[in-house]
């Protein structure tokens, strides 16, 4: 089974940046399509970003739109989510995500999650 293991949370200044790694181990990454879930305090869990297998396609929320970028690196079964120009309303705790398509992972149906990794924007 696929394990999925986030890295790079932690505390940054507004307009800040930081660069999470998810470590996939137990499965192909190629085999998936991978995303980055937040949830912040009060609110639900909601999908951030999302790549396809070959990195061909991606999805981008609109509130990231311009300043988040995710990538991946089959080679090394990895995907990374660059997060520039920060903003606290960004504070959550990010969760690596895998799954068959940008259609099954939006509705949630995820095959495998990180444990997640904290990150918060100061003012």
């Amino acid at each position: 089974q696929m394990q999925l293991v986030e890295s790079g949370g932690g505390l940054v200044q507004a307009g800040g940046s930081l660069r999470l790694s998810c470590a996939a181990s137990g499965r192909f990454l190629s085999d998936y399509y991978m995303g980055w879930f937040r949830q912040a305090p009060g609110k639900e869990r909601e999908l951030v970003v999302g790549i396809n297998w070959n990195g061909a396609m991606t999805y981008y929320a609109e509130s990231v739109k311009g300043r988040f970028t995710i990538s991946r690196d089959n080679a090394k079964n990895t995907v990374y989510l660059q997060m520039n120009s920060l903003k606290p309303e960004d504070t959550a705790v990010y969760y690596c995500a895998a799954a068959t398509a940008l259609a099954t992972i939006r509705g949630g149906a995820v095959d495998a999650w990180g444990r997640g990794t904290l990150v918060t924007v100061s003012s």
